[in-house]
């Protein structure tokens, strides 16, 4: 599912017109990724978390000079799902039928 058919989804089932829902949506977004740069993680109740994991101070390799290079420590995006969510996709049975076929 792309960001398009979600936006016609929730604008289907809710009757709101498509354009309020992107607003909504890109909304949504945008304060997502304003918190996590700000260091705020975001936690949404039966749905997950949105939070910053660190990562640490590495060595990497340059494959094309051979030559060994410091990775800095950084921060990444990462979700982390509810347990509701969690198991409402592993009790799902349209999950199952088209991972079989």
């Amino acid at each position: 599912m792309r960001k398009a058919d979600l936006i016609a989804r929730i604008s289907e089932k809710t009757g709101v017109p498509k354009v309020d829902v992107l607003v909504s949506l890109e909304s949504f977004f945008k304060e997502v990724k304003d918190s996590l740069s700000d260091g705020e993680n975001v936690y949404i109740r039966g749905f997950g978390s949105f939070i910053t994991k660190k990562r640490a101070k590495k060595i990497g390799r340059n494959i094309k000079k051979n030559v060994a290079i410091e990775i800095p420590e950084h921060h990444i995006p990462a979700f982390k799902p509810a347990k509701v969510f969690v198991e409402k996709v592993k009790r799902s049975s349209a999950l199952k039928i088209s991972t079989e076929g």
